[in-house]
């Protein structure tokens, strides 16, 4: 696993086929498509995690969104979730643009990397348990593969349990609950080297219409990420 690059752990995702509702999932709605987005050709494939190999930060998210991800083919891309994350994440200097509306606009992500819990968009965006466990391996093989990684940013608790349960096959750590409840805003020390963990709700629509999540919050916790690592 210690081989793999990020670069071959991507083509991975995108030819896996392990999870038969899902892959059945992605290709009716990239057939159906929603009337919005009729002339488009859509992705309908597992979504790969992308970013700056060499990064610094690691955020995971729960799953690509069906006219999102699924249809753009890169995570957090072309949906409401996107606009909300990459304006922080340039606020933060983390990203070159503000926006993310395809695979070819011109985002690069600086000193982060961006993945998921779950690779291919689920129905009413709910993956069952063993797809969560299936895909966990992926998760595991891209925090090998990442090795400076020293700050990790999980969004919602999806999130944060599947962390948790990668974190002994990647790095031989032990990550109990009860010593890391999910709570906005918290900051965990873990592992030697200390490896900084950090939560924020996810930058759903439900989260941000309804106001549990607001862009002054979601930026506090980027500039707690980037003081943590300007000091590192």
């Amino acid at each position: 696993m210690k081989a793999r690059t990020v670069a071959s752990l991507q083509e991975e995702v995108i030819r896996c086929t392990r999870c038969p509702r899902l892959v059945q999932y992605c290709t009716e709605i990239a057939r159906t498509k929603r009337r919005a987005y009729r002339d488009e050709a859509y992705w309908g494939k597992p979504v790969p995690g992308w970013g700056d190999p060499d990064a610094r930060l690691l955020m995971i998210g729960l799953a690509p969104a069906a006219h999102g991800g699924n249809r753009t083919g890169r995570v957090f891309t072309g949906d409401a979730s996107g606009d909300f994350l990459f304006r922080a994440l340039h606020k933060a200097g983390f990203a070159n643009q503000a926006t993310s509306l395809h695979r070819e606009d011109g985002l690069r992500l600086k000193d982060a990397y961006l993945t998921a819990v779950v690779h291919c968009a689920p129905p009413d965006n709910k993956p069952l348990p063993a797809e969560i466990e299936t895909c966990r391996s992926y998760l595991v093989a891209e925090l090998t593969a990442l090795t400076k990684v020293k700050a990790v940013l999980v969004f919602g608790k999806i999130a944060l349990d599947g962390f948790r349960a990668a974190l002994p096959e990647a790095h031989g750590i032990d990550l109990p609950a009860a010593s890391t409840p999910f709570q906005h805003g918290a900051a965990y020390e873990i592992g030697h080297p200390p490896l900084r963990l950090f939560i924020s709700y996810h930058p759903s629509r439900q989260n941000t219409q309804t106001g549990r999540l607001t862009a002054p919050m979601f930026d506090a916790v980027f500039r707690k990420i980037r003081v943590y690592l300007d000091q590192s």
